[in-house]
Formats: structure tokens, sequence, C-alpha cells
């Protein structure tokens, strides 16, 4: 059993035992949280359920392993003339899941 979920504006899929790495969530190492916003989820075979924009009733369970940052992603801007050059760095936020139960209704 499959799904696609959405979080924080982004798509995942997700099976069961699968780790992700979502966007920041206020939750807690440990924690269960539930992701009720299921746009598509598919078994065994060729059943494939597709929302209408969200699948009824379905829902993904998972358990908040940590919270962490990304590498650092160097941005860098130049312009031919005048030396003009600005350099930025990011580093992401994250939070690390495990997949506990994909269920429909």
């Amino acid at each position: 059993m499959y799904a696609v979920f959405q979080t924080g504006g982004k798509q995942f899929r997700a099976e069961p035992g699968s780790k992700l790495r979502i966007p920041t969530l206020e939750a807690e190492p440990g924690e269960k949280v539930t992701f009720d916003q299921v746009l598509l989820a598919g078994g065994d075979g060729d059943q494939v359920v597709v929302g209408t924009p969200v699948v009824g009733g379905a829902s993904v369970t998972a358990e908040v392993l940590r919270h962490g940052r990304t590498r650092k992603v160097i941005v860098f801007k130049r312009k031919r003339r005048g030396g003009h050059r600005r350099k930025q760095g990011h580093r992401q936020d994250f939070t690390e899941i495990r997949i506990d139960e994909v269920a429909l209704a």
C-alpha cells in the first residue's frame, strides 16, 4: 500500500517503513503525526484511488524521528560590470519521519 500526501506545500510518496524528510513540523521526536491530505492511494495490483482533490477518509500515520538542517546551498549572483557580486548561503530546516501506516477509510 502506498499514498501520495501533501504537507508544507509539497507532495510526498509514502510506503509503510519508509523514511522521509519533509518541511519542519511542530512536533517533538517520538510523537505520532497524521496527514489527512492524501491525494492518491494505491494498493496491491492495479487498485489506485485518485482524490478530487483528496481521497475521503484516507490518512498517513508517521512517527517523528528528528529535526535537522540540510547541507548549505550557496547562492551567488553576479552582474557583468561594476564588480557587482552577492554571495548568500541557505540551509533548509526539515523533519525526518518514518511512515507507520497508510490507511483507506
